[in-house]
């Protein structure tokens, strides 16, 4: 097992491809997406039956080490500033297969 970093974000859809771009960059080796994610926040509830991506959420989830979860979390938050939305990081262990 091994001990790592899960980075967990949730953004408005249209910022995804932002938000794609700089995990990229940061060189994240995988990450998911799961898009239309309903809920409710701060800015009320997004039920996912918006007719467009403005008013829909994503969730981003990377597991990755300590170093790339810091660059993650600098890279997120102006977006997150900006148009809202969260990143939660938990320590967890990745138990790998052989």
């Amino acid at each position: 097992m091994k001990p790592v970093s899960k980075v967990e974000i949730v953004v408005d859809s249209v910022e995804v491809e932002n938000v794609a771009k700089f995990l990229d960059e940061i060189g994240v080796s995988g990450y998911s997406i799961i898009n239309d994610v309903i809920g409710k926040g701060h800015r009320g509830v997004r039920s996912g039956y918006e007719l467009t991506d403005l008013f829909k959420n994503s969730y981003i989830m990377v597991v990755c080490d300590e170093k790339e979860m810091h660059r993650i979390v600098e890279a997120i938050r102006p977006i997150i500033k900006k148009f809202g939305g969260i990143c939660i990081v938990s320590d967890v262990v990745m138990r790998i297969h052989k």
